[in-house]
């Protein structure tokens, strides 16, 4: 049985994005080569949201919930009924089935908020439940925290596009020996693989054949890059019993600072997590819960440019790791790279530390999504393409130093 101390262990922060300040570099200078790389500093574990504003409006439709006063501070746990309403329309279209946005629906503290909240409401002590690796930290992370078996589910995204994605038999295995729950990102995070439309329709195949929840997190399926077509779990023809959908206005639409999220989902699951939720943070912030009447709704051609300006970011710094002989899968969607490190003389913390200390470059370890991935990191190419790209050819020379 897993005691306290460890299940708090599994939630390990050093290493999260926007923790770097705990990386110790008090014996840095014992290994470091040469001098310091000049630069502007880059912090590649989330975007730059003044490189890519949020939403226009997005400040306005805020004062608008604070001007509201108690209305808009004190809402329904689930969200504000108004908001809901509007939000149930544009998301069912945008997904391919209608929402019911009295009992199908509920808005969140970020979508970390509602994956804390969906796992809490579908697993239980000693419970296996499948997580895809690499995949987004918390997964992982929560479902051990909250007493579970983790049953890992590998993801190829170093072939073809053909041959990407989840082992769909290791799947399968997994249901038949008892997983109860399956949870996963697509786009994959930290690798911007997105799930073929046979993948995510065989996925919804063996959950309900199998009786199976199923956890899928779509935050970045707006952003597809040229060519690339999605597939919404929840539009497929057959369901599982038990579905959560994640999604949220964040690094797309850079209000991540909002800490909004949304999930969509089976009645019971969403009146489970209202629930929780309500001893949890009672709701998502009153008064930030009014910018989502700008999500869904930007100015025409908005995110089409958007989409634009990071595919030319995400093209370059390809360019750079593979000029390098740097393995780095190209991103389908998002804004995330995950480059593969040849052998080092230093481990990947090292590393880390050193590209902070010495090159004004952070970057997220890839143990963060994959606890025996120790060769890759992940960055995030929501920047400034100036800075990303200098940040980038640091990295790069850095790599030349220590690699063997």
């Amino acid at each position: 049985m897993t005691t306290l101390d460890e299940k708090f262990k599994a939630l390990e922060a050093d290493n999260a994005p926007g923790q770097e300040v705990r990386q110790n570099t008090g014996d840095i200078n014992v290994i470091m080569r040469g001098e310091k790389l000049d630069g502007v500093p880059v912090d590649f574990s989330h975007g730059d949201v003044d490189a890519f504003p949020p939403i226009p409006g997005s400040d306005s439709a805020w004062k608008d919930g604070f001007n509201k006063g108690a209305r808009q501070a004190y809402t329904e746990y689930r969200g504000a009924a108004e908001i809901r309403n509007g939000l149930a329309e544009r998301l069912g279209k945008f997904t391919g089935r209608p929402i019911a946005a009295d009992s199908e629906l509920i808005i969140t503290p970020g979508t970390q908020g509602a994956i804390f909240l969906a796992l809490g409401a579908t697993i239980d002590t000693g419970m296996k439940v499948a997580v895809v690796e690499p995949d987004y930290f918390a997964n992982r992370k929560l479902v051990m925290f909250f007493g579970a078996e983790v049953v890992p589910i590998p993801l190829n995204y170093k072939g073809s596009k053909s041959e990407n994605g989840p082992d769909i038999n290791r799947i399968e295995d997994a249901f038949k020996s008892g997983t109860k729950v399956f949870v996963f990102s697509t786009p994959n995070n930290p690798t911007g693989l997105v799930y073929s439309k046979n993948t995510i329709t065989e996925i919804a195949v063996l959950a309900a054949t199998y009786d199976v929840t199923v956890i899928v997190d779509e935050l970045y399926s707006r952003m597809l890059y040229s060519g690339e077509v999605y597939t919404h779990l929840r539009s497929c023809d057959v369901q599982p019993e038990n579905l959560i959908t994640i999604m949220g206005p964040s690094k797309t639409e850079s209000l991540s600072g909002f800490r909004l999220g949304v999930a969509i989902g089976t009645p019971k699951l969403i009146d489970r997590m209202e629930r929780l939720q309500a001893i949890v943070s009672l709701r998502a912030a009153g008064y930030n819960q009014a910018v989502l009447d700008t999500w869904f709704q930007e100015p025409s051609g908005w995110l089409e440019n958007r989409i634009r300006e990071h595919e030319a970011i995400r093209d370059e710094l390809l360019k750079i790791f593979r000029a390098a002989n740097i393995f780095t899968a190209t991103p389908q969607a998002g804004s995330y790279l995950y480059p593969q490190l040849p052998p080092l003389s230093i481990d990947l913390y090292t590393f880390v530390r050193l590209l902070r200390y010495k090159a004004n470059v952070i970057v997220t370890p890839g143990t963060e999504f994959e606890p025996a991935c120790s060769d890759s990191f992940r960055l995030n190419f929501s920047q400034d393409y100036a800075a990303a790209v200098a940040a980038t050819e640091r990295i790069i020379k850095m790599i030349e130093m220590y690699r063997i």
